[in-house]
């Protein structure tokens, strides 16, 4: 019971610094939260490249510093067969205490392989991911308490 209650301590202490994040999570849910800058105002002609908000890149550098991360998060995918956003969704809103692993790793999918695909972090923010990821853990924690 005392090694529950230190993860649980543990868990609260890793995921603060991202909960601040979730009203503008929940704000921006199904809206564009990326741009293409392409030179065009400025009469340039070079390749067009996107340019995010500053509070998905503030969130972005928190998530990829916590100790949520997980380097592995591909297994995840392929251990839980989730393919599409419906089945992350689902995987989110079925996990307990025990997939502990699996939010993180659908979490580590946006946040790290936008690092190669940066559209997962536009994903992450218009599909709900990050939203219902992070209020998961948190109602997890509180039930657990």
């Amino acid at each position: 019971m005392e090694n529950r209650k230190q993860q649980l301590e543990e868990y609260k202490r890793i995921l603060k610094p991202l909960l601040t994040y979730l009203p503008w999570l929940e704000k921006n849910v199904r809206t564009s939260v990326s741009h293409t800058y392409d030179g065009s105002e400025v009469g340039a002609c070079i390749m067009g490249f996107p340019v995010y908000d500053s509070t998905l890149m503030s969130f972005i550098r928190e998530a990829s510093r916590s100790e949520l991360m997980d380097r592995n998060y591909r297994y995840v995918y392929t251990r839980g067969h989730i393919k599409t956003h419906d089945q992350e969704r689902r995987a989110i809103a079925s996990a307990t205490i025990k997939e502990w692993n699996v939010l993180c790793g659908i979490l580590s999918n946006y946040v790290l392989g936008g690092r190669t695909r940066s559209v997962l972090w536009s994903e992450g923010v218009s599909e709900n991911i990050f939203y219902l990821v992070l209020s998961k853990m948190q109602e997890i924690t509180e039930i657990w308490d």
